[in-house]
């Protein structure tokens, strides 16, 4: 990697750490700066602005750490859904150390922070949501033709249960400050998708 890319790469990893600990509004250029030891030229050499920065955690830092980004899609496609998407879940929320319990799911804060006023992060994160949604209908889907989720399984319903679900206990984890209820989650879900076979 060449000194510019890695200049960039350390700057949107450590954008990610301020953003994700402080929110994207309280983070600023002059933080960013400071923490990354680069000059504001070398800043504004890789981006216009602080929001095409933002834009760039999402679209390459956050997607590093999505749902299932440790699980190849053609590797798993075939396999138990059931399964294959409780332990997406759980390595998501048990052992993936990119996230905080105290901090929830950066994603999930992004929204509820920028989305009601910056289009341009909502088509973003927008993006990033799709994927994790198209991810798993294309499990269950497949699921289907393979026998073990019934025909009669909404995918995309089910999809917007489990990511909702998802959302919802790394907000509760948040507030808590603890792991643990996580597995209040866990179980659920095993149950839900138990009753999609």
């Amino acid at each position: 990697m060449k000194k510019a890319e890695l200049t960039r790469l350390n700057i949107l990893q450590k954008a990610y750490e301020l953003i994700y600990t402080k929110g994207y509004q309280a983070t600023s250029i002059d933080e960013i700066i400071a923490t990354t030891k680069v000059t504001k030229g070398a800043f504004y050499y890789h981006f216009k602005n602080k929001d095409e920065m933002g834009i760039a955690v999402v679209n390459e830092v956050l997607r590093s750490a999505s749902i299932g980004s440790d699980f190849r899609l053609s590797e798993i496609i075939n396999l138990d859904p059931v399964e294959t998407i409780y332990n997406m879940m759980y390595k998501l929320l048990m052992e993936n150390k990119f996230m905080k319990v105290e901090y929830g799911c950066p994603i999930s804060n992004l929204v509820q922070e920028m989305t009601p006023w910056h289009e341009n992060f909502r088509q973003a994160l927008k993006k990033e949501a799709d994927e994790w949604e198209h991810r798993l209908i294309t499990i269950l889907e497949n699921g289907k033709k393979h026998s073990f989720i019934r025909e009669d399984v909404n995918t995309k319903q089910a999809t917007f249960f489990i990511l909702s679900g998802y959302w919802g206990i790394r907000n509760f984890g948040k507030l808590q400050n603890d792991q643990s209820v996580y597995i209040y989650y866990l179980n659920e879900l095993k149950i839900f998708l138990k009753n999609l076979r």
